[in-house]
C-alpha cells in the first residue's frame, strides 16, 4: 500500500521595512509579562498592518510592496488583525517576532534587483516589489 503524505508549501519571502530586530512585546499594564498568556504575531503581519492601517495603503499596492499577491496580504491581514483584538480585548501580551521576512530599509536597494527602490520618481516602479524607482 502507498502512502502519500502532503507535505505544505513553504511560504515566500515577504519584504518588510518595519526593523524590528529583537521580539517585541507589549501587554497589559500592571500585570507581570509571565502571568499572562501571550498573541503570538509574525513580523509580516505587523508589517501588513502597518502598510494597510497605518499609512492606508490599498491592499493591491500593500501586498507589491511586500512581494506577496493581494489575496495572501488580505489573509495576512484578517490574522493580525484578529490576533490584536484578542489581545486587546481578553487581556493578552502580544509578542511580535519571527516569520518568512527580509528586511528592507526604507528607500533602500530592492533584495531581489539591484537597483534603488523608494516612493517617487518616474511612473515605471521595479517590477519585482512594485516599488518605484527614484531618479
Amino acid at each position: 500500500m502507498l502512502i502519500i503524505r502532503r507535505v505544505p508549501r513553504p511560504h515566500c519571502l515577504r519584504f518588510v521595512e518595519t526593523s524590528t530586530s529583537a521580539s517585541l512585546v507589549f501587554k497589559p499594564a500592571g500585570a507581570p509579562l509571565g502571568a499572562l498568556e501571550a498573541v503570538e504575531m509574525t513580523i509580516d503581519e505587523l508589517e501588513a498592518l502597518r502598510l494597510a492601517d497605518l499609512e492606508g495603503l490599498y491592499q493591491e499596492e500593500a501586498a507589491a510592496r511586500m512581494g506577496i499577491s493581494r489575496p495572501t496580504l488580505g489573509r495576512t491581514l484578517e490574522s493580525a488583525r484578529r490576533k490584536v483584538a484578542e489581545a486587546l480585548v481578553l487581556g493578552r501580551a502580544l509578542r511580535i517576532e519571527g516569520g518568512p521576512v527580509v528586511a528592507r530599509p526604507r528607500g533602500g536597494r530592492c533584495p531581489r534587483r539591484a537597483q534603488r527602490c523608494g516612493a517617487g520618481g518616474p511612473p515605471a516602479g521595479c517590477p519585482r516589489c512594485g516599488r518605484r524607482t527614484n531618479p
